[in-house]
């Protein structure tokens, strides 16, 4: 929430302004608002993107090497990544829009020359995540449930890269000499510092496809990708691409050790389930 707030509204300032603000204005619950959709989704999101980065790493082995548990290369480690960000927006682009929208729903808008929508700035628009969902598809079709889906892509394509390349490297780095595979910790620091530096590298886009995304609610301020860059930065700055920087690397770092180790443990297990089972 503080996220969206800080890439896409106005009047926010700093995150510990942006903190208080939501607070003040909605308690405790303003931090969640537009929440209980992702989070309902995470899942099939984390598995369908790890699923086909793990899969795709063993298809190009198999294509390489004829064998499956060869440690995967630098270029094998690329194309699986790449081919899991673009599958990723796929399902991710509605969940975030659903997201978006719910969050921004009660921003205010001051903009004097854009036409607004007959909803009055400041009331809530959306019911609840399926209304958003169907809302949005009855009035502005796929292409509206798929907004902001260009700029998710150049987000996820080079973020999911600088997301399992440092985390192949660093735990490669950190696991002792002798080891045949990573201790719990050294899978848990990866995974954060991955996420961490992947958050930085997503952040500039991850503001562009905030600020298309949320808008609609009650304006159409931006006619695409490009546009929404070129206001942005005739408005602000070359820094609004870089609102959020510090939430979005604070919280990659925690959400991405889970993801990671979760990841690792789920796999020791199914492999350790498959050697009993077929000894």
């Amino acid at each position: 929430s503080l996220q969206t707030r800080l890439q896409a509204g106005q009047g926010y300032g700093n995150t510990f302004k942006c903190v208080l603000t939501v607070y003040r204005n909605e308690s405790v619950a303003g931090f969640f608002k537009g929440m209980s959709f992702p989070l309902a989704s995470i899942g099939i999101y984390s598995s369908v993107v790890f699923g086909v980065y793990s899969n795709t790493l063993r298809f190009l082995s198999q294509l390489r090497h004829r064998d499956p548990p060869a440690a995967p290369s630098l270029t094998d480690m690329t194309v699986a990544s790449l081919v899991a960000g673009v599958l990723s927006v796929g399902i991710g682009t509605p969940v975030e829009l659903v997201k978006i929208r719910l969050q921004m729903q009660t921003q205010p808008y001051t903009k004097e020359s854009v036409k607004l929508k007959p909803t009055a700035p400041g009331s809530a628009v959306y019911r609840g995540p399926i209304h958003c969902f169907r809302t949005i598809l009855q009035k502005e079709g796929i292409a509206g449930v798929y907004r902001g889906n260009v700029a998710m892509l150049l987000r996820d394509v080079p973020g999911y890269y600088a997301y399992f390349i440092p985390y192949a490297m660093f735990c490669d780095w950190i696991t002792p000499d002798g080891s045949i595979s990573p201790n719990p910790f050294s899978i848990w620091v990866a995974g954060g510092v991955a996420g961490a530096v992947s958050w930085a590298v997503c952040t500039p886009m991850d503001v562009v496809k905030s600020r298309l995304q949320a808008d609609g609610v009650y304006l159409n301020q931006y006619k695409g990708t490009l546009d929404c860059m070129l206001q942005s930065y005739q408005n602000e700055g070359i820094k609004v691409f870089f609102r959020g920087l510090m939430v979005n690397t604070v919280r990659g770092f925690p959400s991405s050790a889970a993801m990671f180790l979760g990841y690792e443990l789920s796999l020791k297990a199914m492999k350790r389930w498959q050697t009993e089972t077929n000894p």
